[in-house]
C-alpha cells in the first residue's frame, strides 16, 4: 500500500499515512487531531538491476548535452 505525506497547516507537523491510491486526495488528520492538512509532493526513484543491466553504457562520441558538448 502506497504512503503518502501530509502537513498540517495548524501545526506543521508532517506525518505519513499508508492508504489506497483511491484514497490519497482524501482528507487525513494529523495525530494532534487537527482536520486542516495538505498532501505533499513526494518524488519517487524508481530503478532496478534489470534496466540499468540491459542499457548500454554511453560512449564519449557525443549524444546528450553534456557528452556532447553542447553546454560549454
Amino acid at each position: 500500500m502506497p504512503r503518502y505525506e501530509y502537513r498540517c497547516r495548524t501545526c506543521g507537523d508532517t506525518f505519513e499515512l499508508s492508504r489506497p491510491m483511491a484514497e490519497s486526495s482524501d482528507p487525513a488528520a494529523c495525530p494532534a487531531g487537527h482536520d486542516d492538512t495538505v498532501k505533499l509532493l513526494s518524488a519517487v526513484a524508481v530503478g532496478g538491476s534489470a534496466a540499468s543491466s540491459s542499457a548500454p553504457a554511453p560512449s564519449g562520441g557525443g549524444g546528450g548535452c553534456c557528452g556532447g558538448g553542447c553546454c560549454g
